[in-house]
């Protein structure tokens, strides 16, 4: 088979959640409102009051566009045709499931999360871009991943750790059951992890991202459960701060884990795509390869593709 490479963007760790900052209900007036002499001017929002945590979880975290390449590249490389149907569990907003039917006109989605909040967000922000031909091949479902039902599809694809909610390798292994299930004969499953040892340490990383600060908190690990608590946060120009905007209590998966989970589940192979390192600054280059075998590294992000 050929060799090629698949280039990725600046991603950090991150997952979805249905904790939600929502925002008090608005009052309605009929005409002008008037200050009495010598009370304090009305306080303005601070931007952490004003920030959508959705927006800002997909500006910092996610990059469908470039998935929808990798994915698509990842396929031909073991089926040489192109992909045309995809199921995204763990949708939430459905950015790439957006992004996978605005790829091409014959492309087809459907997306599945349990939480109703991300997915009316998604459909009144993300969905509501498409064009209307582009909006009709794609179908989002409230349902749990582990039982819901979709036509075959040629890809499923479960990112941002999602799956790592499932800390029992029975309802790991169940899930991957249904995902093959829920695949075309010839059809992958594609899941990314994250490890190394800086990710079993307390710590908290700063990523500049346009006119704000995303941060990654590790804040618990337990080295014997692997049972792993993360959270996001959000720093703005003004001081203010998105204290919690997103978190995470999950496991820390293995890829050997994950590959046996993958073979116990009846995938007939697993390739694990491996991010390589920028020689001149021993920094990750965002370029993944298959690999068998890996250098030791302290903190890594990978991609593991399941062929039916």
């Amino acid at each position: 088979m050929r060799d090629f490479q698949i280039e990725s963007s600046d991603r950090q760790a991150a997952g979805r959640s249905s904790s939600v900052v929502r925002s008090a209900p608005g009052r309605f007036t009929t005409g002008p409102r008037r200050r009495h002499p010598g009370s304090p001017a009305p306080r303005r929002q601070t931007l952490a009051q004003q920030a959508d945590k959705y927006a800002l979880y997909q500006e910092a975290v996610q990059d469908p566009e470039g998935d929808v390449v990798r994915v698509r590249r990842m396929y031909e490389r073991l089926y040489g045709r192109t992909p045309r149907t995809l199921r995204e569990d763990f949708c939430g907003t459905a950015a790439y499931a957006c992004a996978w039917v605005a790829a091409h006109r014959e492309n087809r989605a459907w997306g599945v999360d349990l939480d109703a909040e991300p997915l009316a967000w998604g459909r009144a922000h993300n969905v509501a871009r498409l064009r209307p031909e582009q909006a009709r091949r794609l179908h989002l479902l409230q349902d749990d991943v582990r039982t819901a039902r979709t036509p075959k599809v040629d890809v499923v694809v479960a990112f941002n750790f999602s799956f790592f909610l499932f800390k029992e390798r029975r309802e790991l292994l169940r899930y991957f059951k249904s995902c093959r299930a829920a695949l075309a004969r010839d059809g992958i499953f594609v899941i990314d992890a994250y490890g190394g040892p800086e990710s079993m340490q307390k710590n908290i990383e700063r990523r500049k991202v346009g006119r704000f600060t995303y941060l990654w908190e590790q804040a618990r690990f337990d080295p014997i459960t692997h049972d792993a608590s993360c959270y996001i946060h959000f720093e703005f120009r003004d001081g203010s701060k998105l204290h919690r905007a997103w978190g995470y209590h999950w496991r820390l998966w293995t890829v050997a884990e994950l590959r046996d989970l993958l073979a116990d589940a009846g995938f007939s192979d697993t390739t694990v795509y491996w991010e390589g390192t920028e020689s001149a600054t021993n920094e990750p280059n965002g370029i993944f390869r298959p690999r068998a075998h890996a250098e030791e590294d302290p903190a890594w992000i990978t991609y593991l593709v399941a062929k039916k």
